[in-house]
Parts: structure tokens; sequence; C-alpha cells
């Protein structure tokens, strides 16, 4: 078992945890440490407890809020999947036109790449 000490508020506190899980503990540790500091400039030093109650509510409005749009996302998929998926591979012997045309598309591509490199053009930048 690993440990890890933390300040918040003033506060030190020694924690154990999994090994490996100190970086993150640290993490979510240092989130509440922020959180406490700006409730406590913004109400003054009103204790830890109501400063740790106020830190931690914030966390679970914000962890609500995130749940509420993993669902909102969820079902908007979920709308979406009766349209069959679109295949990205290409056939040759089904779809001949279209391979050719990805084929000669690749040359024009290859040719372009060369021809900067002899006159030593820089590319251009892509917009986006």
């Amino acid at each position: 078992m690993a440990q890890v000490t933390i300040t918040i508020n003033g506060r030190t506190y020694r924690l154990e945890c999994g090994e490996g899980e100190e970086g993150h503990l640290l993490s979510l540790a240092d989130r509440i440490s922020r959180l406490v500091d700006e409730m406590r400039a913004k109400f003054g030093q009103i204790g830890d407890d109501r400063l740790l109650l106020m830190a931690g509510l914030t966390i679970a409005d914000e962890l609500t809020e995130a749940r509420r749009l993993i669902a909102d996302l969820e079902a908007e998929i979920a709308e979406r999947k009766p349209y069959p998926a679109m295949s990205l591979s290409v056939d040759n012997d089904e779809h001949p036109e279209i391979a050719d045309q990805i084929d000669a598309v690749a040359d024009r591509i290859e040719a372009l790449s060369q021809q900067l490199a002899r006159t030593g053009a820089a590319p251009v930048p892509r917009k986006g």
C-alpha cells in the first residue's frame, strides 16, 4: 500500500492508496485544494468542514452535469444507429472505377511531392 501526504486549507492529511495510484490521488487532492482556496477567497475562513462540503458539492455538481451530457450523447448515438455504417474500404472488383480514381489521385499526389522535393519548395500550410 502506498501513501501520499496532501495539504488542504493548511491541514495535512496522510492517505493510503494502491501502488501506482499516487499521482492520480495527488491530482484529485489538488483539485479539491484549489476549490477550497477559491471558496476561502470568496467567503473567508468559514471552517474546514464547510469549505470541504462546498468543494464536494461543486465537484458533485460537475459530475452530475457530465453524466447528463454523457446520457444525452448516448441517446443521440442510439438514434443514429439504425443507419447503416459506411465502409471506407473499396473492393477493386466491385467498384473498379472508384479504385482507379483513388489510384490516379495517389499518383498525382506522389508526382507533386516529387516535384516539390526537386524544386526545394516549402510545402503550403494547410488551412483550418
